[in-house]
């Protein structure tokens, strides 16, 4: 080999073991740095039914950021909450455990101190874990052990804005799951309808039509419109720092403020929107019908993040719907519970649901269901329009189905939501349906027993009708 060539040689491994020298450790630093786990972003509304965003059929409402996401991800079209009040509800969720066994049946209860939650699973994966906004019940976050959690009082709005400006400054090189939740649109609704037309809504089954009926409902999709503000302005930060290969969760905590919503158990009380966005993963602009829960969030996190899906919960992962783990994704059967809120809304209530059938079982038939919505007559929203309900009932047949359906609730209760999706056609005195609603009521009772469900409630019930003026919270 001639001498001018070794030099080359020599030149050409020396300029090699120089790349090599100067890329490896940027490579090394990359992989150190990078996170290998997903960024992890959960949104959470807060009182809002399936049935009340464009993803479950309502035309009136406009929300340009949530049909954004549902564009980009997988809209799930069966997805419930455990309870339809926002303390259980939220506690269920961050426990994997339904209400009876974690220990938060009542709304404002919190979940028992001696049980995992969450945050801990999601650490123990190596996650920094925050939290704004409403994501547990007002002023119960602190106890959840997230590492950082700010605005969870009342209505508090700055937790959405902190929340985007928290991400842009964060330093922390460890994966991230961050929960960001908005008031909206829990009640008090603003004071205007902000460009809603009342006169041109069409207004949701079991409603009485009346003009202030028509303005509370008007005011209820301006407080959505502004839920959906808040989500922009989320994705906008969360796109921006985080990518867009960020796993996004969108759901809302229970059903909307409306009698036959929040605080019952048909689907218009526990059937929530969801909505998954997680490029590579999910593909966009699809749709599943699977049957899943707020308690399934817990194990599917779990797994997404790295671990195994906890054992002794009652959450069970759809992880595999996002290419991650094995087994079916969703559920044959869906329970969901209700107890009371304070002395406002005893009325203890216990339900099974099927891909077609939904038993409902009320525990105390003899008393009366109240709710905020008929006892608080000074309240700005439901409490002004539902007087009028009551005066349409003195005249109008229709209208006084409507309000004594509210009031009167039989033992039990069974729907065909193939043929009754809307819930207004009770077949349990149906001699046809006799061994649908035998086996339900047997599922039923064989699950409350193995939760410990024994179905009482601390406080006194109600025997009367509202209005009650000054009374709950």
């Amino acid at each position: 080999m001639s001498q001018s060539i070794r030099r080359g040689l020599t030149l050409a491994s020396a300029v090699l073991a120089m790349a090599v020298a100067s890329a490896t450790p940027g490579h090394a630093r990359d992989a150190e740095t990078a996170p290998r786990k997903p960024n992890i972003v959960i949104f959470l509304a807060d009182d809002l039914s399936y049935a009340d965003v464009p993803n479950g059929g309502d035309a009136n409402v406009r929300t340009p950021a949530l049909q954004r996401l549902t564009s980009e991800g997988m809209t799930f079209d069966r997805a419930f909450v455990a309870s339809p009040a926002c303390a259980p509800s939220r506690a269920a969720l961050l426990t994997g455990m339904m209400p009876a066994r974690n220990g938060a049946e009542a709304n404002h209860d919190r979940a028992n101190a001696a049980i995992r939650k969450l945050p801990s699973y999601l650490q123990e994966q190596g996650y920094q874990v925050v939290a704004f906004g409403k994501v547990a019940h007002y002023q119960h976050t602190g106890t959840y052990g997230f590492d950082y959690y700010a605005n969870d009082t009342f209505h508090d709005h700055k937790g959405i804005p902190a929340a985007a400006e928290w991400l842009k400054e964060r330093k922390d090189k460890r994966p991230l799951a961050l929960f960001v939740g908005s008031n909206w649109p829990h009640v008090p609704w603003p004071r205007t309808t902000e460009g809603y037309d009342p006169a041109a809504m069409k207004l949701p089954p079991k409603t009485v039509d009346t003009p202030i009926t028509r303005d509370a409902r008007a005011r209820f999709y301006a407080a959505v419109t502004r839920m959906d503000q808040d989500l922009a302005s989320t994705m906008d930060a969360v796109d921006a720092v985080l990518g867009k290969d960020t796993f996004v969760l969108y759901s809302t905590d229970h059903g909307t403020q409306w009698p036959f919503g929040k605080w019952n158990l048909y689907d218009t009380g526990t059937r929530v929107p969801m909505v998954v966005r997680w490029n590579g993963h999910v593909k966009a602009g699809t749709r599943t019908d699977a049957m899943v829960s707020w308690v399934d969030v817990l194990p599917t996190l779990v797994q997404l993040a790295g671990g195994k899906a906890p054992e002794g919960i009652d959450g069970i992962s759809f992880s595999s719907l996002f290419g991650v783990g094995t087994g079916a994704a969703g559920r044959k059967e869906i329970f969901t519970t209700h107890n009371n809120d304070g002395r406002v809304n005893v009325y203890p209530m216990r339900s099974i649901r099927t891909d077609r059938w939904k038993y409902i079982e009320n525990l105390h038939p003899d008393w009366t269901y109240t709710t905020h919505i008929d006892l608080k007559v000074m309240r700005t929203d439901s409490g002004a329009y539902f007087p009028s309900w009551r005066d349409a009932a003195e005249k109008d047949p229709a209208a006084k189905a409507i309000v004594d359906s509210y009031y009167t609730r039989p033992a039990e209760e069974l729907y065909d939501l193939q043929a009754d999706p809307d819930e207004q056609v009770n077949l349990a005195g149906d001699r046809r349906y006799a061994k649908e609603l035998a086996g339900l009521r047997t599922r039923l009772a064989a699950w409350r027993k193995a939760q410990g469900d024994t179905g009482k409630v601390p406080v006194q019930p109600r025997f009367e009708r509202g209005p009650m003026e000054g009374e709950g919270d």
